[in-house]
């Protein structure tokens, strides 16, 4: 299991990095299309150092500071998770966008669930 949530770190600095880099392919990417705004990509690049932070955080700690994290990184997703699907329901985003991320941060919140089941039969 920790080796699944060390790769699901990796992936979060990843995809942070390509926010903070290239804000416009990342909004591409997610299916956001022609509302590339200055705006979009600002707060695409503040999404950008978040997951930075929380995959950086993960595994750059030991043991008992990456249970932490954990806890940390699924609040965050189950959040991020709730929002998706909140707009994906109203249908006020793109379908495609929000159903492609909701999939994504469900997958994160997932391991998060897995990785806090793990902890607690320790």
């Amino acid at each position: 299991m920790e080796r699944v949530l060390e790769m699901a770190a990796c992936g979060r600095i990843v995809w942070g990095a390509l926010a903070l880099a290239a804000p416009g392919l990342n909004t591409k990417l997610a299916g956001v299309g022609d509302k590339n705004t200055p705006e979009v990509r600002y707060l695409i690049r503040v999404f950008g150092s978040r997951a930075v932070a929380l995959g950086a955080g993960y595994l750059l700690s030991d043991a008992e500071a990456r249970r932490k994290w954990r806890r940390l990184a699924l609040m965050v997703d189950v959040c991020d998770t709730a929002a998706g699907t909140y707009h994906l329901i109203r249908g006020d985003v793109s379908r495609g966008a929000a159903a492609g991320l909701v999939t994504i941060t469900g997958g994160y919140a997932a391991l998060g669930l897995l990785g806090l089941a793990a902890d607690r039969k320790r």
